[in-house]
């Protein structure tokens, strides 16, 4: 991966942010996150909200997690995002539905407000990951 240059032309030394992307579908998932990538950011993949757990037991470095609410396995997108919400409060969760019901559970699981409606914008995704890193 190429550094990120400041607007000297010098590397940066902080490094990207990581985003978390948790979607069961293949397709989904990997288009999000390749805009992702080339956005700026640092981008790990999960496909379900079991995985993205062990990923964030294992202590990787992780700034938002971006998660879709319908998952098959042993919980959700709500309760991924209830397990983040009880075992690590300081990280962002960003969820996104096809179903327009979820959207007031979802704004109450997370402080950016309610659940990105599928399908989403990804400037628009691009806009609300930066705007959260900027809180």
């Amino acid at each position: 991966m190429n550094a990120a240059r400041n607007t000297d032309g010098e590397p940066d030394s902080a490094p990207p942010p990581v985003i978390l992307v948790v979607e069961d579908e293949v397709l989904v998932r990997s288009i999000v996150a390749a805009y992702l990538r080339e956005c700026g950011f640092d981008v790990i993949e999960a496909s379900s909200a079991d995985e993205a757990i062990r990923v964030l037991q294992a202590e990787v470095r992780v700034d938002i997690v971006f998660s879709d609410v319908n998952m098959p396995g042993s919980m959700d997108g709500f309760g991924l995002a209830q397990w983040v919400r009880r075992e690590r409060p300081w990280l962002r969760v960003i969820l996104t539905s096809g179903a327009a019901r979820t959207a007031k559970a979802a704004g109450d699981l997370c402080e950016s407000g309610p659940v990105l409606a599928k399908p989403y914008d990804h400037a628009e995704l691009e806009r609300h990951i930066r705007n959260l890193l900027a809180r």
